[in-house]
């Protein structure tokens, strides 16, 4: 009967989250809805709530034309680009050494190939940002190109299941971009030279979002962490990336609502994982400097309740004794397994700060992370999830929890 409660309520969270929000990008009203769902319900099962006000940008995507003498190519907008109306010679690169040696000064630039294969990291992101991403992004800073087409494939493991990916999604980069596919970039390749036609609406609004904490139990200097972010992209239903992991924190919230122990337990929905500044994990870094030593485990949702394969449960830096109770709850839960290592979710801020982390996902998903084509996209949605599996994971952890 309580399998049945549960079960009912996650149908009932995932219609809500997915189907009577319109969406949840940074920024929008959708999103600022779901803060404020999520808050709501999380004080109602009686644990003390805060609420951290974030600065961010939305996106509004007017569309683009790209026009090369009597030729009109397809281009995307890059999210969080500034627009523009540009015309000038369409020049093109295909790596970082010939970016370094070209006069793209005031061109309409074609990024293509080898510098092209994966989307570059937003300037300012402080936990995965290589070099080479750098030095592409300061090179473009430096020699102003009047706009930037980029042609691109699929990137699953960075961007999504997206395609194209957009090669620059970054607010704080200023120069305007829109991408398009390969197969429209080798068209676009034979206009090289000629002069070129961009036009790009994009606008920026500046907006606000909210990171939700719930907390329950004593001590401060010894806190449990379970975390899940609460943001989409635009244009998907975000279903398993993440309406999943917030409605686990929901049915936890409310497995645990007569919880006590001496451990505080504290529930974070992060804003802005799928965001080029991720605003809502940089505020509680910073809320938290000096602070992560308290942290004896943080628990990260992300990407849980795929309706093929197992629920994965990753350990990562577990103590001895800790890592014993995990084997014991992986013995106890026959639809939950050991899942790989992998480190594009929240649970990566723990890691890097010396706690010990849980990252719970889907078994399928985190073995095909680099080929699937699913998150970020309309796939993403209400009939990819198994219910069950999130009940499941739920009752899971609320075993661990007490333990």
């Amino acid at each position: 009967m309580e399998n049945d409660k549960l079960y009912q309520k996650c149908i009932s969270y995932l219609k809500t989250l997915c189907e009577e929000i319109p969406e949840r990008s940074v920024g929008s009203k959708g999103n600022r809805q779901a803060t404020s769902f999520l808050n709501k319900e999380l004080s109602a099962l009686g644990w003390k709530t805060k609420v951290s006000e974030l600065d961010v940008i939305d996106w509004e995507d007017g569309g683009a034309t790209l026009q090369v003498a009597d030729q009109s190519f397809n281009v995307l907008v890059s999210p969080y680009s500034l627009g523009c109306s540009v015309q000038a010679p369409l020049i093109g690169v295909s790596s970082l050494e010939k970016l370094e040696r070209q006069d793209i000064s005031g061109k309409i630039l074609l990024l293509y190939g080898d510098i092209a294969k994966e989307q570059l990291m937003p300037k300012d992101f402080v936990f995965y940002n290589p070099e080479e991403h750098q030095k592409v992004i300061a090179l473009l800073e430096q020699m102003q190109p009047a706009a930037i087409i980029s042609a691109t494939s699929r990137n699953a493991a960075l961007a999504g299941g997206v395609y194209p990916f957009p090669l620059i999604e970054d607010g704080d980069f200023d120069i305007p971009s829109v991408y398009m596919t390969e197969e429209e970039g080798r068209k676009l390749l034979s206009c090289i030279g000629n002069p070129a036609m961009l036009q790009s609406r994009s606008t920026r609004i500046p907006a606000r979002a909210y990171n939700v904490v719930a907390r329950k139990g004593g001590n401060m200097d010894e806190r449990i962490v379970i975390s899940a972010h609460i943001d989409a992209k635009k244009g998907t239903p975000g279903a398993i990336d993440n309406a999943t992991g917030i409605i686990t924190l929901l049915l936890l919230a409310g497995l645990l609502k007569d919880y006590s122990g001496d451990r505080l337990l504290e529930i974070v929905a992060f804003n802005g994982e799928d965001y080029y500044g991720v605003p809502g994990q940089m505020d509680y870094i910073r809320k938290n400097q000096g602070h992560f030593k308290d942290i004896v485990l943080n628990i990260n949702i992300d990407g849980a309740g795929y309706k093929e394969g197992k629920s994965a449960f990753s350990f990562f830096n577990l103590p001895e004794a800790m890592r014993a109770l995990a084997n014991d709850m992986l013995a106890r839960f026959d639809g939950i397994t050991e899942g790989i290592q992998w480190n594009q979710g929240d649970h990566s801020i723990f890691i890097q700060h010396g706690c010990p982390a849980i990252a719970v996902s889907s078994q399928w998903f985190i073995e095909h992370i680099d080929s699937q084509d699913i998150t970020h996209t309309p796939k993403d949605n209400l009939d990819i999830v198994d219910c069950c599996k999130i009940v499941e994971i739920a009752e899971a952890l609320t075993w661990l929890l007490r333990k």
